[in-house]
């Protein structure tokens, strides 16, 4: 099924219903929830998922799991996708909540075929086995570390907010813990609760998350560095690729990376 959708064909009698839609550069879906699980892929295009516990960025031929129910608003940038609504009794994750994951050579097959599929296929013939081979994938994905995790403290969200719309790597939990008039002790205990992460580590994380944006809309790796602090290209690449695995000028590249 091809730009339908799932409002309209949710009741439909499957444990899965797959749309594959278009859409234009820079369009903002609105925040919503579906009944069912999303599984969100990217053929092209990036796109950023933002929920109240977090921003995802999910690259090209990547995807993104949102669980039953949760809140999310997508932000795509010339972005091609496969959706999977999947029942909630048929669910392959137990997450609750969004995860950007890998998608196998496999994987990415079943997907572009699945959106080929009569609405109501028939389950017990080739088309019921390519949609349980598909769950069976999504359950064996692995997992990015593409999620910026957001505090529920107000006056943290407010500071990470802040952040994120001027990244420096350079910034301190000595400068937070200042800003926010408490003792670094108490802001690294605070931070690490709300987010499930150390400062730095978060620090990091948000960084690359936001350099990943900017490299997949074009912006050059140089201009990202400095941007950011780092005191050159080579130290910048350095960070990235200790957490992705690849280096800024091949992570795009690397479409089952």
């Amino acid at each position: 099924m091809r730009n339908a959708s799932i409002h309209v064909l949710d009741h439909t009698p499957r444990a899965v219903v797959a749309i594959g839609t278009d859409y234009s550069d820079a369009y903002l879906l609105p925040s919503h929830t579906h009944r069912r699980a999303q599984l969100l892929y990217g053929a092209s295009g990036v796109m950023k998922v933002v929920t109240k516990g977090g921003n995802w960025i999910v690259p090209p031929q990547r995807a993104v799991w949102i669980p039953p129910q949760v809140a999310h608003e997508v932000m795509f940038y010339g972005v091609s996708t496969r959706s999977l609504y999947i029942e909630p009794s048929s669910i392959p994750l137990t997450r609750s909540d969004c995860q950007v994951i890998d998608i196998s050579p496999l994987m990415r097959q079943l997907l572009m075929e699945s959106v080929e599929l009569p609405l109501e296929y028939q389950e017990d013939g080739r088309d019921g086995i390519l949609i349980n081979l598909l769950l069976h994938e999504i359950a064996r994905a692995t997992a990015l570390p593409l999620h910026i995790p957001l505090p529920v403290d107000k006056r943290l969200l407010l500071r990470c907010q802040e952040y994120l719309q001027a990244p420096n790597i350079h910034q301190s939990p000595q400068d937070w813990a200042r800003d926010l008039f408490m003792s670094e002790r108490s802001f690294s205990r605070l931070f690490r609760e709300q987010t499930s992460m150390s400062f730095g580590q978060w620090r990091q994380r948000a960084c690359v998350v936001l350099a990943l944006a900017r490299l997949s809309a074009g912006a050059q790796i140089t201009r990202i560095a400095l941007d950011f602090g780092y005191e050159s290209p080579a130290a910048f690449s350095t960070m990235f690729r200790r957490i992705l695995g690849h280096t800024p000028s091949t992570y795009l590249d690397q479409p089952y990376a």
